[in-house]
């Protein structure tokens, strides 16, 4: 809530003191980002969820394959991704690093999980059956089968993870990724799949590996949180070109820099902690007297 007032209060800073124009946020045709290499994907994942959970809930009830409270994950997870690719964050974050920031973190540690509970397997039954039945065949091909569990074990999807966060914030990449409109979807693109990776391989995996995910919350909550360190304690602008605009929101660049990641730091870590207790709190829990009980009476069958 904190991160949020202090966006809003750039905005409103930002419409007193822009020297462009006085473009407001509801701008639409400026403010609001129509890129249908971003918008059609939006469109094209949201009705096939839509449609699809449809579908299954008219065959096998509601709430049956996909929960509501799933649906309503996937939901808040597509809408955050809309706040952020779509709505004026993210032409906010050409022009502020922070906003730029938050922007990452929307799609990394807000959206990515959100959308990985809500199921979007669901998807599949938006398809003829025919089609989903070769989908599914596809799928399950020995290849795919082998790159899927290996892309979506812990360690891989951590890795992968922490490779695309720290590779793509060396200046001269991320520098590029502003001077390019293709570098940049490159960018989001990397970020936003691997952390789907990384979230599926820790939230959706089988119970014995709940001691696992926390550990690898632990060891990504350190490395994002000392690249956000650096940032906040650096005594100079490290990306000249996203801090250039500091300006005209009432920011140094370097002050710029160091909200940006004093929230990478902070915030973001935060989300990271919260995953850990949670996922600690059901290990502890499934591994308690009553389960453990229930396990000895099946396996003695």
């Amino acid at each position: 809530m904190r991160a949020l007032a202090v966006l809003l209060l750039l905005v409103c800073v930002g419409e007193a003191q822009a020297h462009s124009g006085h473009v407001h946020w509801t701008d639409t045709d400026t403010t609001w980002t129509w890129n249908p290499w971003v918008t059609v994907p939006l469109i094209v994942s949201g009705s096939l969820y839509a449609m699809g959970t449809a579908h299954l809930w008219r065959r096998a009830g509601i709430g049956r394959g996909v929960r509501i409270w799933q649906a309503l994950c996937f939901a808040a997870g597509w809408l955050l991704l809309v706040s952020a690719l779509v709505a004026p964050l993210h032409w906010l974050g050409e022009r502020l690093f922070v906003a730029h920031m938050i922007e990452h973190e929307i799609l990394m540690t807000a959206a990515a999980p959100l959308l990985v509970i809500g199921r979007p397997v669901a998807m599949l039954w938006a398809f003829p059956t025919s089609l989903r039945a070769r989908i599914g065949g596809w799928g399950q091909s020995p290849s795919v089968t082998t790159t899927w569990l290996w892309l979506t074990t812990p360690p891989t999807a951590t890795l992968l993870h922490g490779l695309a966060l720290w590779i793509w914030h060396a200046p001269g990449l991320y520098e590029a990724a502003l001077a390019d409109p293709w570098i940049h979807w490159l960018q989001h693109l990397s970020f936003f799949v691997t952390a789907l990776l990384f979230w599926r391989a820790l939230l959706m995996g089988r119970q014995r590996t709940y001691g696992a995910s926390v550990f690898y919350l632990f060891v990504t909550s350190l490395h994002t949180g000392f690249l956000g360190i650096l940032l906040a304690l650096f005594r100079r602008p490290i990306y000249p070109a996203q801090t250039s605009q500091a300006a005209e929101w009432g920011l140094t660049p370097l002050e710029d820099q160091q909200l940006a990641g004093l929230f990478m730091w902070i915030p973001a870590g935060m989300v990271y902690a919260g995953a850990a207790l949670i996922l600690a709190g059901l290990w502890i829990a499934r591994s308690g007297p009553r389960h453990l009980g229930g396990r000895h009476a099946h396996a003695a069958r």
